[in-house]
């Protein structure tokens, strides 16, 4: 995971999206131990609430949970949540803004999936 400090999004999402990336690559297993928010704010050199904050959002979509005394760790299903989260950012980021230019261009749904079939290849 890196913080980009010159990155328009704020640091705290930087976080949260690292670890939701961790999670989805593997890297943090479901029921799994993630860093502590001394662990982050040490290694990233950040404020700790900053940590807490990139924390906290994911704790709310039940992604990770804290087990008191002992630290925070991935959520049985986290993978699951995640990967139907990002599918409907994908759709709403990507896939939404595709078929607008398509329409523009005159592009049937043929030719797109002829396209993204393509790009698989490639």
């Amino acid at each position: 995971m890196q913080i980009n400090f010159e990155d328009e999004r704020p640091i705290f999402v930087q976080i949260a999206d690292g670890i939701e990336d961790a999670i989805l690559t593997g890297a943090f297993e479901e029921s799994g131990q993630i860093p502590s928010i001394t662990e982050l704010s040490v290694s990233y050199k950040i404020n700790p609430a900053t940590a807490l904050k990139g924390i906290s959002i994911l704790v709310d979509e039940g992604i990770i949970f804290k087990k008191r005394g002992v630290g925070m760790f991935v959520a049985p299903g986290a993978v699951s949540k995640l990967r139907d989260k990002r599918k409907e950012l994908f759709f709403d980021h990507y896939i939404k803004k595709l078929i607008e230019e398509a329409k523009k261009l005159g592009i049937t749904n043929e030719e797109i999936l002829g396209m993204v079939e393509r790009g698989y290849q490639e």
